[in-house]
């Protein structure tokens, strides 16, 4: 207990401190969901008042001051919608996210003023003809959606040696903690502007390493779902085997929060249905503190396999801490997923990737400004600012093969399946008798290289990624002032263990800094 108290202290300090930094004078600084509803509650704010001070922080600190660049566009109705709800009859208020400032990532659909652009300017004026199943649910549960954030273009599956956090629309999104660091892809702006508090929330979304790895570099929590548990409809796709939105924040609380408004079967898509049995519409019943003691949690030796001695010391330093608090620590003898794995992987994304791509073009409509792929790859040959950097391989790769008609394809999508899951994550729970799998969920961020690329050494998202499986990372401490992750995995429909464990090592090892903007 005396550690926990001197961690609460440490933490308070460093608010403290930071809360006296020009980039950091904001009234909301921090706070979550429920600190913002009880201001309602009791009357001393209004949705409007909260909305006009993030859009007001995201002008100061995102567009202006340190210019981190993570917003690629402002709802300009974000103000309208925050006054409705005020005026909303006292009973319909009683909603989960009511009035709270979310951001979306610059894939998912909005029908509204915003197009939805995947970071392209091919997609620039592209406007969706109705809501993601995701942003309806949002509204549903008193969200307001205040913009859209920056993202790897494509949500990195454009080409080779991109630098992630990167779009020919929105430019480069900058780490907060400090700016000349990269803050991971794909969704970059997500981390980025929920760890500068310019929203509550956001929505990012993954493939394989795109929510967690840019929630580790940016100091924030991070689920990425079992596919399957919330639809993803209206979001461009990369892969229907292992795409999925999820949610990240700046506390496991959020996440629980958060989780349980966006869950539901889609008839519009195909991977949540059946889903019903296994979802919970009310996370926070995981947020219990036995998340820990007693617990069997598996680690690979040597896991970052030299990547950073640094984050190898702490991830070390972070067992002797389960430890002490009754957990036991079961060495793992091999990688859970082989290179062949990964390697079909990669095949059925390229499959999968034309044939998502085209399809999210034809529900554009009529005027869709980009009809399928290969218009999509003559339109970047003629413009110089999205090949500026790095080029297109991905995108004719997957344009000149046949798709999910291709003859290789059903053998790629069952042995990256049969390797991830049953000879990989499910074979490691059972033989080593786990409660979840851990690890370092990347490096500290590296710095920003738009000429060569990402420097990106070490990450463990592969494995739960490519079999479909809930993973969730929050920050496990710190590497020259830039936070460094931990990912707690389970298998398929756990989110509600992962949530526990994870809520217990924050309220007993919280690490959440408040980035300084330093340069």
């Amino acid at each position: 207990m005396k550690k926990v108290i001197l961690s609460a202290v440490f933490f308070s300090a460093f608010l403290a401190k930071a809360q006296n930094s020009p980039a950091n004078e904001f009234k909301y600084l921090e706070y979550d969901i429920q600190k913002i509803q009880s201001l309602y509650k009791s009357n001393k704010t209004s949705v409007k008042e909260v909305v006009e001070a993030y859009l007001k922080r995201i002008n100061d600190i995102d567009k202006n001051g340190v210019q981190l660049n993570s917003i690629i566009t402002i709802n300009p109705d974000a103000l309208k919608i925050a006054d409705s709800l005020d005026h909303l009859d006292p009973k319909l208020k009683d909603k989960p996210l009511f009035g709270i400032p979310v951001l979306l990532k610059d894939n998912i659909d909005t029908h509204d003023k915003m197009p939805n652009t995947a970071g392209s300017l091919a997609l620039k004026n592209s406007f969706p003809l109705q809501d993601s199943y995701l942003a309806k649910k949002l509204r549903e549960a008193g969200a307001v959606i205040i913009g859209k954030t920056n993202l790897s273009e494509w949500a990195n599956f454009r080409g080779m040696k991109s630098t992630s956090g990167w779009s020919g629309l929105g430019g480069l999104t900058k780490n907060p903690y400090i700016l000349d660091r990269n803050t991971c892809g794909s969704s970059a702006g997500s981390g980025a502007a929920i760890s500068a508090n310019l929203g509550i929330i956001a929505i990012g979304t993954e493939t394989n390493g795109s929510i967690v790895c840019p929630s580790s570099l940016n100091g924030v929590v991070g689920l990425k779902p079992t596919v399957g548990l919330i639809s993803r409809k209206g979001i461009i796709p990369i892969s229907s085997t292992q795409d999925t939105p999820g949610p990240m924040a700046r506390t496991v609380k959020d996440i629980a929060i958060s989780l349980g408004t966006i869950v539901g079967e889609d008839k519009n898509d195909i991977k949540t249905v059946g889903s019903s049995q296994f979802l919970h519409k009310d996370y926070t019943k995981f947020l219990t503190l036995n998340g820990l003691k007693g617990k069997r949690f598996g680690y690979i030796k040597g896991i970052t396999n030299g990547a950073s001695k640094k984050v190898d010391e702490l991830f070390l330093k972070t067992l002797q801490n389960l430890k002490d608090q009754g957990a036991i620590i079961v060495e793992i003898e091999k990688e859970l997923i082989s290179e062949e794995v990964q390697q079909k992987s990669f095949e059925l994304m390229v499959a999968e990737y034309k044939d998502g791509l085209n399809d999210y073009f034809q529900s554009l409509g009529k005027n869709a400004p980009i009809k399928n792929i290969d218009e999509l790859i003559a339109f970047n040959k003629n413009n110089k600012e999205e090949l500026q950097y790095f080029g297109q391989e991905f995108l004719i790769l997957s344009a000149k093969g046949d798709g999910t008609k291709d003859k290789n394809y059903a053998n790629a999508v069952k042995v990256a399946k049969e390797g991830s899951q049953d000879n990989g994550i499910d074979f490691a729970m059972k033989k080593y008798t786990l409660d979840a799998i851990i690890a370092p969920t990347t490096t500290e961020a590296w710095k920003t290289d738009l000429k060569n690329g990402d420097h990106y050494s070490y990450g463990s998202a592969d494995a739960a990624a490519i079999a479909g499986y809930p993973s969730i990372t929050l920050p496990m401490g710190y590497v020259d002032e830039l936070p460094v992750g931990i990912s707690f995995f389970a298998e398929k429909w756990q989110e509600g263990k992962l949530i526990t464990m994870a809520y217990t090592f924050e309220q007993s090892n919280p690490q959440r800094k408040v980035p300084q903007f330093l340069k």
